[in-house]
């Protein structure tokens, strides 16, 4: 629930054609305590305004010339989208009150202002503009846990699939294609079994950090669970161009994991599908990686594969560690 100091601190704009219901209004917020007030006497500035500061009320006069009050509401609805219309509608006709209301308006104020009227209205207005705005965060942020993965941060399945999908349909448009790179980590169920799972847990935090870091920021990289992780180029222009990812991912990836007094170390295989040589759909171009890292994985691990209709190249940039995982204090 919104606080008082909440409320005292939400952004407000007044919009009205008389300099001396504007002043009346500020002097009764300020007294309230309001401290983000603003005011405006041209009501075709009040959609551009509310696209800039987003406020959390508007107290908008109904008979205004130019633009009345209906239109400018008319304005705001486009920029809300079907959010809470933040609008307090100020009127001396009694017949205007049910059409503000039934434009949008989420209460009224009489003119001449009632002192008790206009501090409760506003009042409880902001309070349920403050709630619904909680509320669409808490939303968002519950929409965010669903497409990400919980310990690393990074895209989880559902997004990458969005991604993917997004991907091949630019690399459509621009005649370019798109390349998919699935990574599992060689040796990581050593460390797993040999220090346990909060030791695992930093290496697969570590290891999304390093795929971000040697990845562009247009691309995406997404964990698919487990120790498996996924990598999309977009924009790519032949099977070439996702090969040096692909190789430098397999060098970040081998080099040593730092955890506590520990140095430990393992590799990755990567299998790579491109689009559109090898399929044309989200799944398939999966299912076409995820047999190239079998390939990888078959071939002595620590590499990157691709296998296409027509081709099969197999690359091996690093020697693997002798034990999948070399496990030795850090000095």
């Amino acid at each position: 629930m919104p606080s008082r100091q909440d409320i005292l601190n939400a952004k407000i704009l007044i919009v009205d054609d008389s300099p001396d219901n504007i002043d009346l209004m500020e002097e009764i917020l300020r007294e309230e305590g309001y401290a983000c007030v603003s005011s405006t006497m041209e009501p075709e500035q009040v959609c551009p305004l509310h696209r800039e500061h987003n406020y959390d009320l508007i107290l908008l006069d109904l008979q205004m010339p130019g633009l009345n009050g209906f239109q400018v509401m008319k304005g705001l609805k486009e920029i809300e989208q079907g959010g809470y219309l933040p609008v307090l509608a100020l009127t001396a006709q009694p017949s205007f009150k049910i059409a503000a209301l039934e434009a949008g308006a989420r209460d009224f104020i009489s003119k001449p202002f009632d002192l008790l009227e206009v501090h409760k209205r506003i009042h409880n207005m902001l309070e349920v503009r403050l709630l619904y705005k909680e509320l669409a965060q808490y939303s968002k942020a519950q929409q965010e846990l669903a497409l990400h993965d919980a310990l690393t941060g990074l895209p989880n399945r559902r997004l990458l699939e969005d991604r993917i999908e997004t991907a091949l349909q630019h690399a459509a448009r621009s005649h370019a294609k798109a390349a998919v790179m699935y990574l599992d980590l060689d040796g990581f169920k050593a460390i797993n079994d040999t220090y346990g799972h909060a030791y695992g847990d930093e290496i697969l935090k570590m290891v999304s950090q390093r795929l971000l870091a040697s990845s562009r920021r247009e691309d995406t990289v997404a964990r698919l669970g487990g120790d498996e992780f996924m990598v999309v180029l977009g924009e790519v222009h032949s099977l070439s161009d996702a090969l040096g990812p692909a190789a430098k991912l397999v060098e970040v990836l081998n080099e040593p994991f730092f955890i506590n007094d520990l140095t430990l170390r393992l590799s990755t295989s990567i299998g790579i599908s491109l689009y559109p040589d090898d399929a044309e759909s989200v799944d398939a171009l999966i299912s076409i990686a995820d047999y190239a890292l079998y390939e990888a994985k078959r071939s002595g691990k620590n590499r990157f594969c691709t296998t296409g209709t027509a081709r099969q190249k197999t690359t091996s940039k690093l020697p693997l560690p002798s034990s999948q995982a070399e496990l030795a204090p850090h000095r």
